[in-house]
């Protein structure tokens, strides 16, 4: 399998649809649009969305039943991206090699364009070309409700802000405690990760004993996703990495168990389940 490629072709997909249901730049406030689409357009490598694809395509389930969940899973992505690039946060010039939001639209409009991002992931759910009339409304309305549930905890204040926060503090926590340092990552980037493949999975029609395994996988992955970020940023050796306290070649071990460990939990889905196996691989091996 040619994993670019297959990144590309998916990636697309969610390109189209969130161009289509974004409102445009011509749109008042035209300075709050533009601000929302900056980082969206053009995105990164659109991984979350594309692991619900493959996690949809494992169940035998085809794309466009899964699409506005996936569009839903990149903007709340995009938000926390646009947050984390704030000056009270990471304080960041550029992102995906270009001006960062605030630097173009200014910190008060980047704040808003990243609160309009997150609420736009949940009213694109449930919109008009959202999950109830995809693929003609073939999802379950529980599998509707509880994806938006799921995506709702996975951005809150239990994992996604919940990890900033920690994130944001650690200097004074302490740099010497890898249980801590994974527990952000477990919340800070894991968690959107994982529900981003028990959502595809789910909208499939998987089982709670499947969605356990696949929730599983997704949390290794995510994991050992963050360090493999920590091994691509090794020279800046930010508080809150694994690197800091394990060093390098500790750091890829734990990354390598971490996806084997992943790995272990699609053992029984055969071919269908290889899209997931091969992302899994390209995310945690980026440095290799």
């Amino acid at each position: 399998m040619d994993v670019r490629a297959y990144l590309t072709e998916r990636g697309e997909l969610v390109n189209r649809y969130l161009d289509e249901n974004l409102p445009g730049l011509a749109e008042e406030p035209v300075s709050l649009h533009g601000a929302m689409r900056h980082l969206i357009f053009p995105g990164g490598k659109r991984l979350r969305p594309v692991l619900t694809y493959a996690a949809a395509e494992a169940m035998g389930v085809a794309p466009d039943v899964v699409t506005p969940f996936a569009a839903a899973v990149e903007l709340i992505h995009t938000y926390s991206l646009v947050h984390d690039d704030l000056p009270c946060m990471d304080d960041d010039d550029e992102r995906r090699g270009r001006p960062t939001v605030h630097k173009v639209y200014g910190e008060a409009v980047a704040v808003l364009a990243g609160d309009a991002l997150q609420a736009e992931a949940f009213s694109i759910l449930f919109g008009d070309s959202g999950l109830l009339s995809a693929a003609g409304g073939t999802a379950p309305p529980e599998a509707i409700l509880a994806v938006a549930r799921d995506l709702a905890l996975a951005a809150g204040s239990r994992n996604l802000v919940g990890g900033q926060v920690d994130d944001l503090s650690f200097e004074l926590i302490g740099e010497n405690d890898e249980a801590r340092i994974e527990s952000v990552h477990a919340r800070k980037s894991a968690a959107l990760i994982a529900v981003s493949i028990t959502g595809g999975a789910r909208l499939g029609g998987a089982s709670e004993v499947l969605l356990e395994g696949f929730a599983r996988f997704g949390k290794a992955v995510g994991v050992a996703f963050q360090i493999a970020d920590d091994l691509l940023d090794a020279d800046e050796q930010e508080p809150c990495s694994t690197l800091r306290v394990i060093g390098v070649e500790a750091a890829r071990n734990r990354a390598e168990a971490l996806l084997e460990s992943a790995l272990t939990e699609l053992e029984g889905l055969g071919e269908p389940a290889e899209p997931l196996r091969e992302l899994a691989r390209f995310a945690v091996r980026r440095d290799q």
